[in-house]
């Protein structure tokens, strides 16, 4: 744990320190995100924070090569393939953050980048599914370069309020960082050193290093360099760990949960987002638009229209993202009724307070 601790903390710190330079390089590029209108900021802000963040990330994965256990992560090439796949997207979003690329070069950039991955290594090796299933490598690369594409753009079109995308990812990390840590200590022998759970911990790392500058009011956007980059992390992540579960892992909670995990836990993590793209994919389409052209009608936009202020909306969807996030992790290591009421409770507060704060604090205190 103390390593993970360390490539904690150096991400954070780097992240934190190489925002103010990135903002500055924003405004030298004309990296400035304009006020459009269906945005909610009222001034142009600079974007392009996904640099900074890409810079904490590599400084966690440099740190990391030079620790006594977690360097075994580097032994093949599953981390160099991550890191190539995050200097092509990251790059990919610096430059529509200063140039707006189009929809058609953005996804065949997330499809190299996650072909890159797959070639290295990192890609789909069968399924938990019926015990477990091998399907051919072309379903399986293809699967692999579709979680990245779906993981890609949910971050992105959740990347509406100041702070909502860097804080609802670093809930995600947090919760596959446990569940990965967690259960690789039950394996015989424990092995806690995975290239899931250290892209875990370094990407919890980068977007609480950002965070500061990025909650409201907001003075750096990340930008799609950044959005790209932490959805490419999150599915790097989730891709290392499924097929790599021992079905005969010794848990508390309840080992079928812990199995099918690694496909139901990506949806969990990523829920808030996810369901964000599903509603405006349906609401564009029958309203007879293309999928992806932009509205003002995201999750974002309703909690506003609700009442909420800008701070408000933003920590109801973190809770929201945590409910789901940790109350699915839970199941796999705690047995009984506990977790179940545990989380009824959190989910029928976080609608109270979804529906009501804006009337309980209506001079926006908060």
């Amino acid at each position: 744990m103390r390593e993970y601790l360390l490539v904690f903390v150096v991400a954070a710190v780097v992240t934190y320190a190489a925002t103010p330079f990135v903002r500055w390089l924003a405004f030298a590029t004309g990296a400035i995100t304009a006020v459009r209108d269906r945005d909610i900021h009222t001034h142009p802000i600079p974007r392009l924070g996904g640099v900074a963040m890409f810079l904490g990330f590599l400084a966690a994965l440099l740190v990391a090569s030079r620790l006594p256990y977690l360097s075994q992560i580097f032994q093949g090439g599953e981390m160099a393939g991550v890191l190539i796949g995050a200097v092509i997207v990251c790059a990919l979003g610096a430059f529509d953050d200063i140039r707006e690329l189009d929809w058609l070069t953005k996804l065949a950039g997330q499809m190299i980048a996650a072909g890159v991955m797959a070639f290295q290594g990192v890609q789909l090796l069968s399924l938990p599914l019926f015990g477990v299933t091998v399907l051919p490598a072309f379903v399986l690369v293809t699967l692999t370069v579709f979680t990245v594409i779906i993981s890609t753009n949910a971050v992105n079109f959740i990347d509406g309020l100041d702070g909502l995308a860097a804080g609802v990812v670093a809930i995600a990390a947090v919760a596959f960082f446990a569940y990965s840590y967690l259960l690789s200590r039950t394996y015989d022998p424990p092995n806690v050193f995975s290239s899931a759970t250290f892209i875990t911990a370094a990407l919890v790392g980068v977007c609480v290093g950002f965070l500061p500058h990025n909650f409201h009011p907001a003075r750096l956007f990340m930008g799609d360099s950044g959005s790209l980059m932490l959805g490419l992390l999150l599915a790097a992540a989730t891709i290392s760990m499924t097929g790599n579960i021992d079905p005969n892992a010794q848990v508390g909670g309840n080992p079928n949960v812990v199995i099918l995990l690694p496909i139901v836990l990506p949806l969990a993590i990523l829920s808030v987002p996810l369901l964000d793209v599903l509603l405006a994919v349906v609401r564009r389409t029958r309203a007879g638009r293309r999928p992806w052209h932009p509205d003002a009608e995201h999750l974002h936009h309703r909690m506003l229209r609700l009442g909420h202020t800008h701070v408000q909306a933003v920590l109801v969807l973190y809770l929201w993202a945590a409910v789901v996030a940790l109350g699915v992790v839970s199941f796999a290591f705690v047995d009984g009724w506990m977790p179940i009421v545990a989380i009824a409770a959190v989910a029928v507060s976080a609608m109270v307070l979804t529906l009501w704060l804006p009337k309980w604090m209506p001079n926006g205190r908060l």
